[in-house]
């Protein structure tokens, strides 16, 4: 493995780890911030939701910016700009949540599609999987981060403090990113258009092509159950399950912490025993497990239980995105990883906005806290059935 390709993926892993730490920094302390401000907690789900939706504009449009200025700076825009918007809850205004949300949506949405850029240029095809896998490891790396500093940080500086702390240390590593910038940069091409003509034709290149639409629309379904699992999790443990919030957000970072060593496993697996595709078709099934079991939990469930149900959601649901993202970056036309990447992670991003806000709504208008895994599960089901299946035609990739 090259010099250059160790460097990638470790600047890559620990930005993809602060894109996904940041927006769990507000569900990972929601009770309290919401007993401050004496609000719902279930709230979160519409704070997550325009998070999601400003994420998907920036995700099909993502693409001509990371040919232009560059991966790397364009994750140091990215840090920057989570930064500021975490930043900013310091002042708890519920207007001021919103408006962060919006431009953390739209920073993050750059996280994924630039390092799929790097490492489409770097990685050996046949060991894509495996390698875009170890990459991916940084969202739940990023999970681990929330579960465990989040606490501490509430402890040491209270909801405030806790804000400008995370946000601070996104801006300190876009910082760190700027001596990489002048080796990883040299394919940028400052004339490449950034009209909307050619985020049309990228997103429909990716909906027309049925390998590539197979996989943005199980990525619509999958992150969708990440997104109510990161939103909700922490309250469903603490509100519903009656467990104190630390112990919610401890069970928070054991579940994550086995998703990093899943996304390795399936990296390889992806690489080594069976094609991509159907290791996804696979994972999606037991998605569907996770989620009824998500739903199922009850008060008097032992604590191991509940672990166990955790753990196995997140070693399906928040364990496939590198295999997801080597199939997109093989599919993909020469020279368009990126665009293509963040095309159909606007699809995914559509998912993680609407699944919290419809988990919000039941909330609401049932009180059932587990009525949302329970639907959750029925697209999960489709989709194993339809990626077990080969595409109708592979266009334009060599496979």
């Amino acid at each position: 493995m090259s010099t250059a390709l160790l460097i990638v993926i470790a600047a890559m892993l620990i930005q993809q780890a602060f894109a996904y730490f940041t927006t769990l920094v507000l569900p990972n302390m929601a009770p309290v911030v919401a007993e401050a401000l004496d609000i719902d907690p279930h709230l979160i789900g519409y704070y997550t939701g325009i998070l999601y939706l400003f994420s998907s504009i920036g995700q099909v449009s993502c693409g001509g910016f990371i040919l232009r200025f560059g991966a790397v700076r364009m994750s140091q825009v990215s840090l920057f700009l989570m930064g500021s918007a975490l930043m900013t809850g310091y002042f708890g205004e519920v207007i001021v949540f919103a408006v962060g949300a919006a431009v953390m949506g739209l920073a993050s949405s750059v996280s994924t599609p630039s390092s799929s850029h790097l490492l489409a240029r770097y990685s050996p095809p046949k060991y894509a999987p495996l390698i875009f896998s170890v990459k991916q490891t940084g969202v739940p790396v990023g999970g681990l981060m929330a579960g465990l500093m989040v606490p501490a940080l509430l402890a040491l500086l209270d909801w405030r403090g806790t804000f400008v702390a995370c946000g601070a240390l996104c801006i300190v590593f876009a910082v760190m990113l700027q001596p990489i910038r002048r080796q990883f940069d040299t394919d940028r091409q400052p004339k490449q258009s950034l009209k909307p003509g050619f985020i049309w034709q990228t997103l429909k290149g990716v909906m027309t092509t049925p390998s590539l639409r197979d996989l943005a629309i199980g990525m619509f379904c999958f992150v969708g159950l990440q997104g109510m699992f990161g939103s909700y999790f922490v309250t469903y443990i603490s509100e519903t399950m009656e467990r104190p919030l630390e112990t919610a957000n401890y069970f928070f970072s054991i579940a994550m912490t086995t998703a990093i060593f899943a996304r390795i496993l399936w990296g390889w697996v992806g690489s080594a025993l069976m094609p991509a595709r159907r290791l996804i078709a696979y994972l999606s099934a037991v998605m569907a497990v996770a989620a009824v079991g998500m739903g199922s939990l009850r008060p008097e469930w032992s604590d191991l239980a509940i672990i166990s149900v955790a753990i196995l959601y997140c070693i399906s649901a928040i364990s496939w995105h590198g295999l997801m993202m080597a199939e997109l970056a093989r599919l993909a036309p020469v020279g368009q990883v990126g665009p293509v990447t963040g095309a159909a992670l606007a699809c995914a991003g559509a998912g993680m906005m609407s699944y919290p806000m419809l988990y919000a709504l039941l909330v609401e208008a049932t009180g059932d806290s587990g009525l949302g895994f329970y639907l959750g599960a029925l697209p999960a089901v489709v989709m194993a059935v339809k990626l077990y299946l080969p595409p109708k035609h592979v266009e334009g990739a060599a496979v």
